[in-house]
């Protein structure tokens, strides 16, 4: 109620104000139209004599044109349009009048063009030197000094926002930028360097805290302001894309700690969402592994689609029913039916398909830890191998129209179980293809950030424990890239395809894992090798120094989509994929796990003596 009255008083005020301003106009034209010299009687009577008539026209134009809409504390170029929008009717308005009244005797005709003019300019000026003595002057004692860094649009934004707003705490005093001269000045505030100066003008200004406002920028190039805003030694807040933010609205609600996401500086991704809702709406859609990190944003981003069923195929009970209460919270009208098996179970495989008859399948389901499955044999082949060729066989029994596999960059020339068994499950895929209606299809990519049994929140676990953070070796890098990015990828590729290919997403460019673990340490507002330890344990049982995402051979070539390429393999030996998966099938019932793997091994057409060189079977924790 406070804020009501006041409201409507400053509102008065500013009519007040307004109305004092026409008659000094008035009779300021008048002064100006006979030099500044003293007016003739005669005119100066008529100006008196026609005042009453400008005054009640004007005035009723200003207040019928919005001109005490706006708050003079946030004047801006639309205030000022709106001035003079109002101005020009005014004063025409208040010419008609006095012709209608007394012919426009003893008026002189410029009159009304000079009182125009000095009505622009006691109305307009008076709202800007006060939202400028505002910005200028009304700070509280105790605001931080901030450093913008970036001085494109967001941070112009930025800047405005945080003069305008005297009780947010925050005080804009510079900006930094890589592009705009240094001298320049935006808001007043001038552009004191390019980002190689954050450190130094951090310490010129006597900066408290850094606000990143550069969007739409590389990995490389996020990856290097977040280490000179490091470097500065003072904290720091990042602006997210402004295409997340609504309306494109920058403000300082929006500024948020910096993620570990925001190194990757991936580009939002552009989708055929059209083609992608069409090939979704309306069918019944399965999805296996639904609980996992890939199978359940899968999920989320499925069921804003409208299928006609999602059908949850998941082995952990939890899993499923988290993700299950979850999609119901969210879509209660959606049909949704949890299914609790194993993809190696055929019985359990079968029944679904016959009940449900499903159109697409996305395969999501597979044990994935690298290290665990060098002990693990048997299992990840029954699992990821006679897993997928048990759902292969079904979707092409039920007439499945289109069936997704999601492989992994470890299955390109493997060096652990885990990465050879995704790489026969490829091969069972391209191999049905030859063979059946059904689309075939591989979708293969990098680390996702995040994923359960990944190493970032490994990494959280050791820095929360107050470490140390265990990295394999020095140099190892990984391909990373965030799961909502990944499964909308894996979308669009499930509409490119005929049927028979491996995509291959484009992951950017590789990350050194040290780099990583110093990141998420300084990000916990810790210092590596000193608040937190890195230590060194050692590459594990199967693992690469670096993945590769396609083989030499495969003659990677574009697809309709920028971030999917196409790894065009060579054709596949049906007769001898189906002998080699049969003797599979029987070595899992009674042979060792060393048997198991030779067997794996001669499928996927990579001799056990040259596996063996590159399988590292160095022992350490991570």
């Amino acid at each position: 109620m406070r804020g009501m009255t006041k409201g409507i008083r400053h509102r008065w005020a500013v009519v007040a104000h307004d109305l004092v301003m026409i008659p000094l106009a008035w009779f300021g034209a008048y002064w100006l139209r006979f030099n500044l010299a003293s007016i003739p009687p005669l005119f100066i009577n008529q100006a008196v004599f026609d005042l009453p008539l400008v005054w009640v026209v004007q005035g009723l134009v200003f207040w019928n044109m919005g001109l005490y809409r706006g708050i003079w504390r946030f004047a801006s170029v639309p205030d000022l349009r709106r001035i003079g929008t109002a101005v020009v009717a005014g004063t025409a308005g208040s010419a008609l009048a006095i012709f209608l009244a007394v012919r426009l005797a003893h008026v002189p005709r410029s009159v009304f063009v000079l009182d125009g003019l000095l009505l622009i300019v006691f109305l307009g000026a008076p709202r800007f030197l006060y939202r400028s003595f505002k910005d200028r002057t009304l700070y509280r004692d105790g605001d931080k000094r901030a450093l913008i860094v970036g001085a494109g649009r967001a941070g112009e934004m930025l800047a405005r926002d945080l003069l305008r707003d005297t009780n947010i705490g925050y005080r804009p005093v510079a900006f930094v930028d890589g592009d705009r001269r240094r001298g320049e000045e935006i808001h007043g505030l001038p552009v004191a360097g390019s980002w190689d100066d954050i450190p130094a003008v951090a310490d010129r200004f006597q900066i408290d805290i850094l606000f990143i406002a550069v969007t739409e920028s590389k990995g490389s190039v996020m990856r290097r302001l977040i280490e000179l805003c490091e470097r500065s030694g003072r904290p720091f807040r990042i602006l997210p894309d402004l295409r997340n933010v609504v309306d494109g609205q920058v403000s300082i609600r929006e500024l948020r700690e910096v993620k570990i996401e925001d190194l990757l500086g991936r580009e939002p991704v552009m989708l055929e969402w059209q083609q992608i809702d069409q090939s979704v709406r309306g069918r019944v859609v399965v999805v296996t592994g639904a609980g996992g990190s890939i199978g359940s944003e899968l999920c989320r981003q499925i069921a804003r689609l409208a299928p006609r069923t999602l059908l949850l195929f998941e082995r952990g009970e939890y899993n499923l029913y988290a993700i299950e209460l979850e999609l119901r919270q969210r879509h209660p009208d959606l049909p949704i039916v949890p299914a609790l098996g194993d993809v190696g179970d055929p019985h359990v495989v079968d029944r679904l398909f016959a009940a449900h008859h499903p159109d697409i399948v996305f395969h999501a389901a597979a044990y994935k830890h690298v290290p665990l499955l060098e002990g693990q044999c048997r299992a990840a082949v029954r699992n990821n191998v006679l897993g997928t060729t048990v759902l292969v066989d079904a979707a092409d029994r039920y007439g499945c129209g289109t069936f997704l596999l999601i492989s992994t960059d470890k299955a390109v020339n493997p060096s652990n179980i885990m990465g050879a068994t995704k790489r026969a499950a490829e091969i069972i895929c391209q191999e049905r293809q030859m063979r059946s209606k059904t689309r075939f299809l591989t979708v293969r990519f990098g680390n996702v950030l995040g994923s359960a049994g990944s190493v970032i929140p490994l990494f959280q676990q050791q820095i929360a424990a107050g470490g140390p953070v265990t990295v394999t070796h020095p140099d190892i890098t990984r391909y990373f890239m965030t799961i909502p990015e990944a499964c909308t990828l894996i979308l669009q590729a499930s509409v490119i395809g005929d049927g028979g290919e491996i995509f291959v997403l484009d992951m950017g460019e590789p990350i050194r894992i040290r780099y990583l673990a110093e990141q998420l340490i300084l990000l916990s507002g810790k210092r590596p090798d000193e608040d937190i330890d890195i230590v060194y344990t050692g590459l594990r049982p199967g693992e690469k120094l670096y993945e590769e995402l396609f083989y030499a051979d495969e003659h990677l070539l574009p697809t309709r989509h920028p971030k999917i390429r196409l790894a065009h393999a060579g054709l596949v030996d049906a007769a001898s994929l189906q002998a080699r998966l049969s003797i599979l099938g029987a070595r899992c019932g009674e042979g060792s796990d060393e048997a198991i793997r030779q067997d794996l091994l001669a499928l996927i057409g990579q001799p056990a003596a040259a596996a063996a060189e590159v399988v590292p079977l160095v022992s350490g924790k991570c």
